[in-house]
């Protein structure tokens, strides 16, 4: 999987959104349902998750990477996180938002449309946008999403006390 767009995606370009950001989109009815969470953590996933989650183990995402690009297409933003989101999460968002970028151009190659139209060159250049979706790494992880709404039960789920201290 090599093109110029998807390779010009770097860490740097990625977006960060903090828990209170994405509490507040996860609590607001028209945003809740435009908002996907993709938890790449592996065994450090048992004792709570962001309520309504995809687990995916890092292990894992490259094999499920189709499945995750087509079950979130129509989302408008996609968020990434393992633990403190300082290496699973990030690479996880890295490796879906060139996977999108990749998947739209071959896309648009297959139906003879040339894809360097100034929209969506800004969609995939800095702005966190990759054609048309905001994928987002999740600020501090689950450790800064449980260290606020760990108790929160509309917001986290299977949340176990124990397992935290």
């Amino acid at each position: 999987m090599s093109s110029t767009k998807a390779a010009s995606i770097t860490l740097s370009s990625l977006k960060y959104i903090k828990p209170v950001d994405l509490a507040n989109s996860l609590q607001d009815a028209e945003t809740s349902s435009k908002v996907a969470i993709v938890d790449v953590r592996d065994n450090d996933h048992v004792g709570g998750n962001i309520r309504g989650s995809q687990w995916v183990p890092i292990n894992q995402l490259d094999a499920r990477m189709p499945e995750l690009l087509r079950i979130n297409q129509d989302r408008d933003r996609v968020v990434f996180h393992c633990m403190l989101s300082q290496q699973r999460g990030p690479k996880a968002a890295l490796a879906y938002a060139r996977a999108r970028a990749y998947q739209a151009e071959k896309e648009a190659k297959g139906q003879g449309k040339s894809s360097s139209t100034e929209e969506e060159k800004t969609n995939v250049e800095g702005n966190g946008k990759v054609y048309g979706q905001e994928v987002c790494v999740l600020e501090g992880g689950f450790g800064a999403w449980q260290s606020s709404y760990a108790e929160d039960e509309t917001l986290t789920a299977d949340y176990v006390e124990d397992l935290w201290e």
